[in-house]
């Protein structure tokens, strides 16, 4: 590579530009093994592709290593259940079930069809009907979580049930009268498990397991007020396995009919996550007794292996810090992994460490020096009588090998708070991260008290106290980065999405003068707003974040960023989807008035078409290098030449 030259943090030329960010993108989803084929199982897997409109395409590898895309454009695996989705498709003994986005019906795809054939009625519009959590049973039927909308649209009026399609497409309903339901696993005897929860809580706040036996007896495995579980898996010999989180941490248990629940294995760290969408597997069984597992850490995922024996032992996979979707393939494990250096890929490994890549990753031709290595920094913060007196981000230095700073020139701070609230940063290669590291900017990942990812203490601690703490946590990682000299502390700017949306506009509106920019993509402005219009999964959860709603309608009011205008002085970009259904436009373009009213900077970009997270390769350029056009104009720095990246109209 050349010599190095001096350039002002934030105008440095790089490779990682918005059109590679989306240029043969794909997101890559769960993965499943059909043992259908007589030349060796097939590995079957999801892909979310920007570049096709956001199409969520099915992908099958051949035991020979071809691959095929099973569903051709415009058929799009993806369903809407709870806004989120997730485990949209399944297949068994060749045969692919899934349901289609644009209609949210059943198909089928069997060995030998020219096209996939429609199971249930056709929608009746305006209601609905929507499936999701597919599962085969051993008749050849169907189980799946089924969601009705009726034509009122009120979330109060959407029913959630567990149900059995026939091939035919008769529908039985077997679990009815929660407000949730998922993970519909039948087992060896007649029975059935699945997970179960009501409004005020979310899964990951109470979410109980529960065992119909083939003569009608429930059980309740686990979970309950104050203890969540998660992803039920029968084994062969009747045992049914799954994660809890009673000793803090989503750890890993067993229960055998007419015995209790035993805990298995606790690695101190978290195996589990939090079930925003349907189908996440973070351990499978494999032949011989043995379980294997993802346990987090601060260095990201590691592999366990639990022998029958119950020892415990690490298998190691240097460069993978991220594992998700694990799924057994003979006496190996497939799953999607990730690391520092490499986007998500579809992995296989045994249990003594090697592994073959089945899906790589796209080529992005670019030497690895190109890429910011994140640092673990826990730092001390309010503690506010939640018990927790520290949060933790993932801190990604500038990084470029063709550039170096000018003597005594600080980077720009670009705070990422993400999603939920109850999300967490993956460790991952993200060039989203890197389209601004290598252009001299210091990233923070923020894991704001509330993440997952560090015991059920740390998550429990933003109940009540969303708009608080989480504004302590990104407010404290700045300032110790900025004492620290690490970056600029004039230039210091917070973005994020929906819920990371909401703690941005919090902090510029409710703690001025810490940041000097601010980008709001898709964010909370008005929490009643939230509150009293939107859909049922999420419809009661701000009750346990913030206060019960109606009754707490002045703690709503006085988090919410919009009662709160008169103190935003603060530049501001702001890019929102059209169909948002989670968070309407209209809270954005309440803000974006609020903005122009006080003549402060902004920026503010609406995408046709888009919904609660932008698909759309010409949309998410368009965000990404709006963004960064928005802090070259409020910061005064010039953009690296020769990527024709097209200024976002700032109104002033």
């Amino acid at each position: 590579m050349p010599t190095p030259s001096p350039l002002p943090h934030g105008s440095w030329p790089t490779p990682l530009t918005s059109a590679l960010v989306v240029r043969s993108a794909a997101r890559l989803g769960e993965v499943a093994v059909d043992d259908a084929s007589p030349a060796g199982p097939d590995v079957w897997w999801s892909e979310s592709r920007p570049g096709e409109g956001g199409r969520s395409a099915l992908v099958r590898r051949s035991a020979d290593g071809t691959t095929t895309d099973v569903l051709p454009s415009p058929w799009n695996a993806r369903t809407r259940v709870h806004e989120y989705g997730g485990a949209a498709w399944t297949v068994a003994g060749g045969t692919l079930w899934f349901t289609h986005f644009d209609d949210q019906r059943l198909y089928r795809l069997s060995p030998g069809d020219d096209a996939p054939v429609a199971v249930t009625a056709a929608p009746v519009l305006p209601a609905g009907v929507r499936y999701a959590d597919l599962t085969p049973d051993a008749e050849g039927s169907l189980l799946a979580v089924r969601e009705t909308h009726t034509a009122s649209g009120a979330a109060a009026d959407v029913v959630d049930e567990v149900v059995r399609i026939a091939s035919d497409g008769t529908v039985t309903v077997l679990v009815t009268g929660p407000d949730f339901v998922s993970d519909p696993r039948p087992g060896p005897g007649g029975r059935l498990a699945w997970l179960q929860w009501d409004h005020p809580d979310m899964p990951w706040d109470a979410a109980q397991l529960v065992v119909r036996a083939a003569d009608g007896t429930e059980t309740v495995v686990a979970g309950g007020p104050g203890e969540s579980a998660v992803q039920p898996t029968w084994d062969a010999d009747g045992t049914l396995w799954f994660c809890c989180d009673r000793t803090d941490v989503w750890s890993l248990w067993r229960w055998r009919p007419g015995g209790e629940a035993e805990l298995v294995l606790d690695t101190g760290t978290e195996i589990a996550g939090p079930q925003w969408v349907f189908g996440a597997r973070r351990f499978a069984l494999l032949p011989g007794g043995r379980v294997v597992a993802a346990a987090g850490g601060e260095g990201g995922d590691r592999l366990v292996v639990v022998e029958p024996d119950g020892a415990a032992r690490e298998v190691a996979l240097p460069g993978w810090t991220a594992l998700r979707y694990l799924t057994a393939h003979g006496e190996d494990v497939v799953c999607v992994a990730g690391g520092p250096a490499s986007e998500p890929v579809v992995l296989r490994a045994d249990l003594s460490g090697r592994s073959e890549v089945l899906r790589p990753a796209r080529d992005l031709g670019l030497d690895p020096a190109w890429f910011s290595v994140p640092e673990h920094l826990t730092f001390p913060t309010d503690e506010r009588g939640t018990g927790v007196a520290e949060a933790h981000a993932a801190v990604y230095p500038p990084t470029n090998p063709q550039v170096t700073a000018p003597e005594g020139d600080l980077p720009p701070l670009v705070v990422m708070v993400h999603g939920g609230p109850t999300s967490a940063h993956p460790r991952v290669l993200d060039l989203e991260v890197q389209y601004f590291t290598s252009r001299g900017f210091c990233v923070a990942h923020v894991d704001h008290r509330g993440s997952t990812g560090h015991g059920r203490r740390y998550r429990d601690a933003l109940r009540g106290q969303w708009g608080v703490v989480d504004l302590d946590d990104v407010v404290a990682c700045a300032g110790s980065l900025a004492a620290a000299g690490r970056v600029d502390p004039a230039r210091m700017a917070i973005r994020g999405g929906s819920a990371g949306g909401f703690t941005t506009l919090a902090a510029l509106t409710r703690r001025p003068g810490v940041f000097t920019a601010g980008a709001s993509h898709f964010g909370v402005a008005d929490l009643g707003a939230l509150a009293a219009d939107t859909h049922k999964f999420e419809s009661r959860y701000l009750d346990g974040l913030v206060a019960p709603w109606p009754e707490g309608a002045e703690v709503y009011a006085e988090r919410s960023p919009i009662t709160h205008v008169a103190a935003l002085d603060t530049p501001l970009a702001v890019f929102q989807g059209a169909e948002d259904r989670v968070v309407p436009p209209e809270q954005a373009e309440v803000m974006v008035a609020a903005l122009r009213e006080r003549g402060v900077p902004h920026a503010y970009l609406l995408f046709e078409g888009e919904q609660h997270g932008f698909r759309r390769a010409e949309n998410i350029r368009a965000a990404l290098d709006g963004e960064l056009s928005f802090y070259a104009q409020v910061w005064g720095f010039d953009l690296p030449a020769g990527e024709g990246i097209e200024p976002v109209e700032v109104v002033r």
